[in-house]
């Protein structure tokens, strides 16, 4: 490491490429001359080809030998994730950062990006297009996909930043490093999968508004982009479920919430902290069958119909999942009660959904499949938060399951086990026999 203290502190810029010896040099070259003309840290620029078969490695090689500052590495295997992990994780700066080749992300936002991690304030920090001061243009079909994946984002994982897909990003290259061998995707899910891990480990993330301008010639599949990064939220609901998404790195405390006694109490309430991580997996799994189904009856059917019927099909795998593995509810015991309950969240569930469907063809007629997709996965994050405080407060409540008797006389004829958190250990049996109420 550097130096601490100012001017002496290093940074890192890496472009990830692939096939873009059209705009590389074009690039590159105004990158450059910005930084030495306004940036008042030294820098590096560091070209990371992965994997091209264009011409893209041949001008990264004649950028290197005629600008000083700009180095290249060329990586066998394509992957963004890749391409950082290798740049970044072999760094000798203080601060590394990436940006998108096109550019588009005005760079006088990069130094506010730069400076609350070079100060030490902030561990990471990330351009937002979505946050209040920034300026976007853009088409109304990456809008609308962009918003719905940071929703689901929020409503599935719990995660507090505002714009995950923005290659806009930097962080202290010691922080970075210890984050990432616990990073699996290697593609465009990593850059979400390090800031979920970094959250779950309490470092401290600084948002930038940023000014932005779509590429039109960006040639990121949506679709395919969209059923990845649904795979990688599943993946990680799952480590978050077994505990297994952590890093070695020490993060920062944070204040919790006064209980009503005037104690600090847990920034959860009690359960929840287990019940969250199960409900997001489920979710998500829900969430992708619903659209793999809705995909396939839209072939046979319309969108309103191909969209009632994976949600019932998706509801009823839903309730039960939650039951058995969010609530720890066991046995048959009021299971199909608790299944035409959780069919009230479906109510709910086709209400948003039909509802964004009939707007989006209202206001877009003849909108793309992708359009529809992304109209669904928005409409299905805001059930998703509605269903589980239903779920948590009523369907599968302490008190009503506590009510649950085995039998008069039989303490163990056929009851439900219900499990729910403590601060002591998170897995507390429930006294269902009794009727004895459950906190």
């Amino acid at each position: 490491m550097h130096e601490h203290g100012g001017r002496g502190r290093l940074v890192e810029v890496v472009i990830p490429v692939y096939n873009e010896e059209r705009v590389l040099a074009a690039s590159v070259q105004r990158l450059h001359a910005y930084l030495s003309d306004t940036f008042p840290y030294p820098f590096r620029i560091t070209i990371a080809d992965n994997a091209s078969t264009d011409r893209t490695w041949r001008v990264a090689e004649d950028l290197m030998a005629r600008l000083d500052r700009v180095n290249a590495v060329r990586l066998e295997r394509k992957g963004r994730g890749r391409a950082l992990r290798h740049v970044w994780g072999t760094s000798d700066a203080d601060v590394v950062a990436y940006m998108d080749v096109d550019l588009s992300t005005d760079l006088d936002a990069f130094l506010p990006l730069v400076a609350p991690l070079i100060s030490g304030h902030s561990d990471l920090a990330i351009g937002s297009r979505l946050t209040r001061g920034s300026a976007v243009v853009r088409g109304p079909r990456r809008e609308v996909i962009s918003r719905c994946y940071n929703l689901l984002l929020r409503a599935t994982l719990a995660a507090r930043f505002s714009d995950a897909q923005c290659g806009f990003k930097a962080a202290r290259t010691e922080i970075v490093q210890a984050l990432l061998p616990s990073v699996e995707d290697e593609e465009w899910f990593f850059d979400t999968e390090l800031l979920l891990l970094a959250e779950r480990n309490g470092l401290r993330i600084h948002e930038v508004p940023v000014d932005w301008v779509d590429d039109p010639d960006s040639r990121v599949d949506v679709v395919r982009t969209a059923r990845d990064d649904l795979r990688g939220m599943a993946r990680v609901g799952r480590r978050l479920l077994t505990g297994a998404f952590r890093a070695p790195v020490g993060g920062r405390a944070r204040p919790t919430a006064p209980a009503a006694g005037g104690q600090a109490g847990a920034a959860l309430p009690a359960g929840m902290a287990r019940q969250l991580p199960a409900f997001a997996v489920i979710g998500a799994i829900s969430t992708l069958a619903q659209l793999v189904l809705f995909v396939l009856l839209r072939l046979a059917m319309g969108p309103l119909w191909a969209n009632a019927l994976s949600l019932v099909i998706t509801t009823v795998f839903n309730t039960a999942a939650n039951r058995r593995f969010t609530f720890g509810v066991t046995g048959t015991r009021r299971a199909l009660r608790q299944q035409l309950e959780g069919g009230l969240t479906f109510l709910l569930g086709l209400a948003l959904s039909t509802g964004g469907l009939a707007l989006l063809h209202a206001a877009a007629p003849g909108a793309s499949r992708a359009v529809e997709v992304a109209a669904l996965i928005a409409a299905n994050a805001v059930a998703t938060l509605v269903r589980f405080l239903l779920m948590r407060a009523w369907i599968f409540h302490p008190r009503r399951l506590g009510h649950q008797r085995a039998g008069a006389g039989s303490p163990h004829a056929g009851g439900a086990r219900v499990y729910v958190a403590t601060p002591a250990d998170g897995r507390t049996p429930a006294a269902e026999e009794t009727g004895g109420t459950l906190s």
